[in-house]
């Protein structure tokens, strides 16, 4: 059972990875409102923050080919979306259009990678709560990623049974299969859901996620924040002066 496929090098010794997880969650954010106001001709701007971003993955000493390899498996999911959206505007460029929303996307995904990579998850929930997300949202994804674990074994478990049990046959047959294989994950998850609710009630869970670490800012947040913020700041300034010029 594999349980660090989103947080796999979250354990290493960075810069990065010893931030406030608040303060990796809000300059995130920061970053993809940089992003997405960048108009789409200003290339020096995209090649700015492309730069900022690459800055921070060598400082957080998560390896590149991790990065671009966690990045490839989205960027043609965006890609098949991308290409049809220049034929919903008959205005504008439609190169321009593709080339805004790819490296927009692209950005966002690297920002994403990061902010995942470097900070273990239950410590990014708890970065969100603190932050004040709905607490509804913070249990489902606490829960989410708690057992994605467990089904993804069971669906495994079910498709080497079904695999060696198959002796070949028409494919119409093993759609079927296929179909009742989903319905019984289905099936199950749900009654796991419903075992795990009631074991919590019976242990008087009140909605309240305790955590044993505090989290609390320190002068290398401080540092960070305004370092990151205010090297976004003077590529937005010096992109304007240069627009003006």
């Amino acid at each position: 059972m594999k349980h660090s496929f989103l947080d796999k090098y979250s354990n290493l010794n960075s810069l990065v990875h010893k931030l406030n997880p608040r303060t990796k969650i809000i300059s995130f954010f920061i970053f993809i409102i940089f992003v997405i106001t960048t108009t789409q001709t200003d290339f020096i701007q995209f090649t700015l923050y492309a730069t900022v971003i690459l800055l921070i993955i060598l400082l957080s000493k998560v390896p590149l080919s991790y990065i671009f390899k966690r990045a490839c498996v989205i960027i043609p999911f965006v890609v098949l979306v991308a290409v049809f959206v220049p034929f919903m505007n008959e205005t504008q460029d439609g190169f321009r259009i593709f080339w805004n929303v790819l490296i927009k996307s692209f950005l966002a995904i690297l920002a994403t990678i990061m902010l995942s990579s470097t900070t273990k998850f239950p410590d990014l929930l708890h970065g969100f709560e603190l932050l004040k997300l709905p607490k509804i949202l913070i249990l489902i994804l606490s829960f989410m990623y708690r057992y994605i674990f467990v089904l993804t074994d069971e669906a495994g478990r079910m498709e080497r049974a079904r695999s060696s049990r198959y002796f070949g046959g028409e494919y119409l047959r093993q759609a079927k299969i296929i179909g009742n294989i989903i319905g019984l994950l289905f099936i199950r998850a749900y009654e796991r859901g419903e075992r795990v609710y009631q074991s919590m009630a019976a242990r008087g869970f009140d909605g309240e996620i305790i955590t044993i670490n505090k989290t609390r800012f320190s002068s290398r947040d401080v540092y960070f924040f305004a370092i990151f913020a205010g090297s976004l700041i003077v590529i937005k300034l010096l992109s304007c002066i240069v627009n003006r010029v």
